[in-house]
């Protein structure tokens, strides 16, 4: 489940995902020097009913909630600087 407090995100991938698979070592520097983001992620193809309930058609596709609330989505592959935009903002 999603946790509920401060900024958390989501990362939608599938093992089949290429540009998923270009995000892992991105998604891990990003995880490791930003403190104040907690990253999930969330195989779509185990768990599909928590893909669907979020409308997930494309992936990799990011979600960043902040206290349980979706604050922003974006679809595909971005660098570690895109990344810090998209949850900084």
């Amino acid at each position: 489940m999603i946790p509920q407090e401060g900024k958390v995100l989501v990362d939608f991938w599938a093992q089949w995902c290429g540009p998923c698979k270009m995000m892992m070592p991105v998604l891990e520097k990003y995880s490791a020097e930003e403190d104040a983001v907690t990253v999930v992620k969330i195989n779509v193809d185990e768990q599909a009913d928590i893909a669907s309930e979020y409308g997930i058609r494309s992936i990799p596709t990011f979600i960043l909630f902040e206290d349980g609330e979706v604050v922003k989505k974006q679809t595909g592959a971005m660098s570690i600087q895109q990344l810090k935009e998209f949850t900084n903002n």
